[in-house]
């Protein structure tokens, strides 16, 4: 029997998966909150196609980290250690629950990022993805703080996913433009820091 119009379907939680590596075709839940937008599959395809090489043995940074797919996709492709800063508690605990069922080389921490990102850093990171909630003015701030505070390393990569209107302007000048793409209205590009 179909439902009427009008009713409303109710809020199930969705998935996604991760695409390669020792963790392949496995499901990641992705909870129905408010701003999240959890990278899509093309785009991390995409994405980790132009990092081929570049993911192996790299410490990595996930700014803010939503369902985590960024950060759980390149541990799944050998990277040695993933940092994920994730605002919501509720969503915080599911990153946790799921890195600890993983057994990934992984820390979880229920932080504002824009917060964290003012202490300075000793270690630095060699891969970083910067994918905030859309139109909050985070990114650019989230640019500058990881450059100013010592986030990167000498030559880090650099992932940022934004509404297609923000200006290139917001990214420091020392990050070099490696590769772009617009689709709808999203912009990703992916940048290589020159120390």
């Amino acid at each position: 029997m179909r439902r009427p119009a009008t009713a409303k379907k109710p809020a199930t939680p969705g998935q996604i998966r991760i695409i390669s590596g020792r963790w392949r075709g496995r499901k990641i839940p992705v909870a129905d909150a408010e701003g999240l937008r959890p990278t899509t599959d093309r785009v991390r395809e995409t994405l980790f196609n132009w990092l081929m090489q570049e993911v192996a043995e790299r410490r990595v940074l996930d700014c803010f980290s939503g369902s985590g797919a960024l950060a759980l996709e390149a541990l799944s492709r050998e990277a040695s250690f993933a940092l994920l800063l994730e605002k919501d508690r509720q969503q915080a605990q599911q990153l946790n629950s799921l890195c600890q069922t993983l057994g990934a080389n992984a820390e979880v921490q229920q932080t504002d990022a824009l917060h964290y990102l003012q202490q300075r850093c000793s270690h630095p990171f060699d891969l970083v993805f910067i994918d905030p909630p859309f139109r909050q003015q985070l990114a650019e701030p989230c640019c500058q703080l990881l450059e100013q505070q010592g986030w990167l390393s000498a030559d880090a990569w650099i992932y940022l996913e934004t509404e297609k209107e923000l200006p290139l302007q917001a990214v420091p000048a020392n990050w070099q433009l490696y590769r772009e793409k617009i689709a709808g209205q999203l912009a990703y590009r992916l940048f290589r820091r020159q120390a």
